[in-house]
């Protein structure tokens, strides 16, 4: 009995081992670029961004400040009526506070800051924008979009995807790159969940 509970930890450490091997030297790029979908130049009139994750202290999270970031640069390169900005309100107002500061009038934002989840962002946002017209554009990282874009489409709301480099991103730093796979992974077991309840 021990024999063969030493054998089973030894397997499951050597697969381990391979795994986080494999990832380190080849993390899998075609994965995230299946989940981000096509990378349109993002035009249109309103920009949806979706809030990520927020600090305790009340400072944007590194998935928050980097939809910002991409937001920012969306803004600059278009021709832009609004940007609708849809997660909680501890999220999307610093995102707003740094938009702001980078230029982004404030009168061109809106928050819709019920959303604690992206099946709420969509059906939430899908509301906010009733009386709004599009055409809609959105901004999410790249692992996200596969999942957003369907609960949107899902809500009734046509969006056109706008992903950025996310994961991606991360893949380019070996450092980094196991945390990417974590992300991955945790956003399959959401996309089956969302695909199991009709979500998406």
């Amino acid at each position: 009995m021990i024999r063969r509970l030493f054998r089973a930890l030894v397997t499951a450490l050597a697969c381990l081992g391979f795994l986080m091997a494999l990832v380190t030297v080849a993390p899998p790029r075609w994965y995230a670029s299946v989940l981000a979908g096509p990378w349109p130049v993002p035009h249109g009139e309103v920009l949806i961004v979706l809030g990520g994750d927020v600090n305790d202290n009340g400072v944007l999270g590194e998935t928050s400040y980097w939809r910002s970031v991409f937001g920012v640069t969306a803004w600059r390169n278009g021709s832009w009526r609004q940007v609708i900005l849809s997660g909680e309100l501890n999220t999307t107002a610093p995102m707003r506070d740094f938009l702001v500061s980078q230029g982004v009038p404030a009168s061109a934002i809106a928050i819709e800051g019920r959303s604690k989840t992206t099946r709420e962002n969509a059906l939430n946002t899908a509301q906010f924008l009733r009386n709004i017209p599009g055409p809609y554009v959105l901004l999410t990282s790249d692992y996200h979009m596969f999942r957003a874009h369907r609960a949107f489409t899902k809500a009734g709301l046509t969006v056109t995807p706008a992903p950025f480099s996310d994961v991606l991103k991360a893949f380019h730093d070996p450092v980094r790159r196991w945390t990417g796979f974590i992300t991955l992974v945790s956003e399959t077991g959401k996309i089956a969940w969302y695909w199991v309840r009709g979500w998406i």
